[in-house]
């Protein structure tokens, strides 16, 4: 299942791996702000949130880098890419 159908059918979660500050500077409703430096210390905490984890950043290289740590610790989980792109994708399924 791609990124925009898990937003539509209102599956996972929305995991920001930007920095605090970036993240303060906007983001996707609802989601979640773990930075990619911190994501190895916060494993219990990811793994206690609905599953698929939908990683974003602001381009997908740090969701991207997110997204294959986790999996090799078994964490189910896709590369949303730009928040901005997922912010559309949610925004299309409340419309």
């Amino acid at each position: 299942m791609n990124v925009q159908e898990l937003i539509a059918q209102g599956k996972g979660t929305v995991v920001d791996v930007r920095s605090h500050l970036e993240f303060s500077g906007g983001s996707v409703a609802g989601s979640v702000n773990i930075p990619l430096d911190q994501i190895s210390n916060k494993m219990e905490d990811l793994r206690s949130l609905e599953a698929p984890l939908i990683l974003v950043c602001a381009s997908g290289n740090r969701s991207g880098m997110a997204e294959g740590y986790l999996r090799e610790n078994g964490i189910e989980c896709v590369n949303g890419g730009s928040w901005l792109n997922v912010n559309y994708f949610m925004s299309l399924s409340e419309a």
